[in-house]
């Protein structure tokens, strides 16, 4: 049975969630509040496909690592102190989730997330000539410290556990892979099964392609309301006029907890600020994408390019640039990769976007019991990139009545009530 569906968000959830929705043959309108060179999370990240990334957001030991880091302006993570409720409760369930048994749990959800979405993205890239510029060269995870050496050498033992590839390196064996590159480290984790791809390039395909099935996207549509009857969204009230549907889908990354609130809906969530700086035509590119771990960086080579992201900030939705979260990501770089000097940043402009960041790492995929019509996809946190197709192909089985691909169980939307 062929459903006129509302998608609210035009970033890479919300386009994948379109694009399989055609594809199943329904009818597809996308409300975005941005214009069509609008900016978004999607956007501005490292392009990850992260396999490797099976320990969530909310991890073991994290709490007391952020406790140290908040006294270093450009260390990887900081809260900005404030009297808000909703960051005091998100911060309780966030700690009480951090626990080794929750991140255990989590490993194989998020592996059978990951590793379908490399696959969905292989299909994507075969059909699209590659035109977001698709690496399958793998990950590599670089350690400066004994202490870091340990905990990446027992995570790539998960790893092996979890049925995916990983294969811890020294020095030597680290630079024989990048023989361009210097490097300032103990060693390193290889994960073959991870990949890249150009976001900037990926999010214009996505778009192209919605497009071309037919799919309606409507720019400047800022959602303000809702209209219900009974127990069912009948449709978004938005600055271009109400649309109506039969299935809304709700993907607008950060901002979903807000247009939830107008549906009486409690989905905790914290916008995560990230930054990246794009540097053009670099002295050199590595073949791999990179994690620098002590510091939380993001290494990322596309096409002529180099990107380098991370930091985790939790300043509410302020969208403002801090310079010493800037000089942490670019000092890291070089600490790593002495290839790269400071300098070399001198006029990059630096960009930021926000993460949608639920309590316990884990995005919410799935109907809401309050409205059988309404279904959630959001929350991804640094992984919205990554788990985009996946996410999609869910929320076109769950809205064509199928039985969904993966175990969305632990997804809910209102797992937290």
């Amino acid at each position: 049975m062929k459903r006129e569906v509302v998608v609210c968000g035009a970033g890479i959830v919300g386009l994948c969630s379109a694009h399989y929705l055609l594809e199943r043959g329904h009818r597809v309108t996308i409300l975005e509040r941005g214009e069509p060179d609008h900016d978004c999370c999607s956007l501005g990240n490292a392009g990850f496909i992260s396999p490797s990334h099976f320990v969530p957001l909310a991890a073991p030991g994290i709490v007391r690592k952020a406790l140290g880091w908040m006294g270093d302006p450009e260390s990887p993570f900081y809260i900005r102190p404030r009297l808000d409720p909703g960051l005091i409760s998100w911060g309780l369930r966030f700690w009480r989730a951090s626990s080794p048994g929750r991140a255990r749990r989590a490993g194989p959800l998020l592996r059978d997330l990951n590793l379908a979405s490399r696959a969905l993205f292989e299909e994507l890239a075969a059909r699209t000539g590659n035109a977001f510029g698709l690496s399958l060269e793998g990950l590599l995870l670089l350690v400066r410290t004994e202490r870091g050496f340990e905990e990446e050498r027992d995570l790539a033992a998960r790893s092996l556990e979890l049925g995916m590839p990983a294969q811890v390196l020294d020095a030597k064996a680290v630079a024989a892979l990048e023989p361009d590159l210097a490097f300032d480290i103990l060693g390193g984790v290889l994960y073959p099964l991870d990949a890249h791809l150009v976001p900037q390039r990926l999010v214009p395909t996505m778009t192209r392609l919605v497009q071309e099935r037919g799919g309606t996207i409507v720019w400047g549509a800022e959602i303000r309301d809702w209209k219900t009857y009974q127990s069912s969204v009948a449709a978004a009230v938005t600055s271009k006029g109400d649309f109506g549907g039969e299935e809304f889908v709700l993907t607008a990354g950060s901002w979903t907890p807000i247009l939830g609130r107008g549906l009486g809906l409690r989905l905790p969530m914290q916008p995560g600020k990230g930054y990246s700086l794009t540097l053009d035509m670099p002295r050199r590119l590595p073949k791999r994408s990179m994690i620098l771990q002590e510091a939380r960086v993001a290494v990322t080579p596309m096409g002529s390019s180099l990107r380098v992201g991370g930091t985790m900030e939790l300043a509410g939705y302020d969208l403002r640039i801090h310079e010493p979260r800037i000089r942490g990501l670019i000092r890291s770089l070089s600490r790593y990769l002495p290839t790269y000097r400071p300098e070399d940043f001198a006029s990059v402009r630096p960009w930021c976007g926000l993460r949608p960041c639920t309590p316990d790492g884990l995005p919410y995929v799935g109907r809401t019991r309050r409205w059988p019509n309404l279904i959630v996809a959001s929350g991804h946190a640094m992984m919205g990139v990554s788990m985009g197709p996946v996410t999609g192909k869910l929320v076109s089985e769950l809205v064509s009545k199928e039985s969904p691909s993966v175990d969305l169980s632990g997804l809910s939307a209102e797992r937290f009530g």
